[in-house]
């Protein structure tokens, strides 16, 4: 059996320095910040993946970043979930969503992949979504007419950047949220739109 009320905290993101400040990172930046406000040291590798165990307001955690390509996530994922006899509905699981505006938050208990290669990967992996995902918006603003693959494979615009450490900030918050009050607590308080103009870029992120 597992330990008792312990967590799984996963960001997701691609490994390497080529791909650390691009929009589809934001998972392990998010991951780092929180490593970094609570002193847990994600710095072991096994599994395939960097990773670390400590506590979150009194929660103990482990956090891990998988270290395969996006896409393959799952895998190493599923290999510490089973090591420490963690299940799916206590793994936390933080990504970004391109279908969010940026500066946006949005908790889900489970679902489906939503087109997202990782959190399909890691639903393969388990046979199930019954995770908790932490949504983090990186919208389309800048899109255009380029292929997604490409989009997500940037980094953010100088005017996401200077929004981005409120973002980070938030994100973090969301999942020490959930972990210490409860997934329906995190909802009430993030998915709701922010003020305007708070870690959004601009005129608060509106288009047209």
């Amino acid at each position: 059996m597992a330990e008792e009320g312990l967590r799984l905290v996963l960001g997701l993101g691609n490994p390497g320095p080529r791909y650390a400040a691009t929009r589809h990172n934001i998972g392990f930046r998010v991951l780092d910040r929180l490593a970094e406000a609570f002193g847990i040291e994600v710095g072991r590798e096994k599994f395939g993946a960097a990773w670390g165990r400590g506590r979150i307001h009194g929660v103990e955690v482990v956090l891990a970043k998988p270290l395969e390509y996006m896409n393959c996530s799952g895998p190493p994922a599923r290999r510490i979930a089973d090591f420490f006899r963690i299940a799916g509905p206590d793994a936390i699981v933080i990504h970004d969503d391109i279908d969010l505006e940026f500066g946006r938050l949005h908790i889900k208990a489970k679902g489906g992949h939503g087109g997202h290669n990782g959190v399909r990967s890691l639903i393969e992996s388990f046979g199930h979504g019954d995770f908790v995902r932490v949504r983090v918006g990186i919208g389309r603003t800048h899109l255009g007419g380029r292929p997604v693959a490409d989009y997500v494979l940037e980094p953010f615009s100088a005017e996401e950047q200077q929004a981005l450490p409120g973002l980070i900030e938030r994100a973090k918050d969301a999942v020490a949220t959930i972990l210490s009050k409860g997934v329906q607590s995190g909802m009430n308080q993030f998915n709701p739109k922010p003020p305007c103009g708070q870690c959004e870029p601009g005129n608060g992120g509106r288009r047209g």
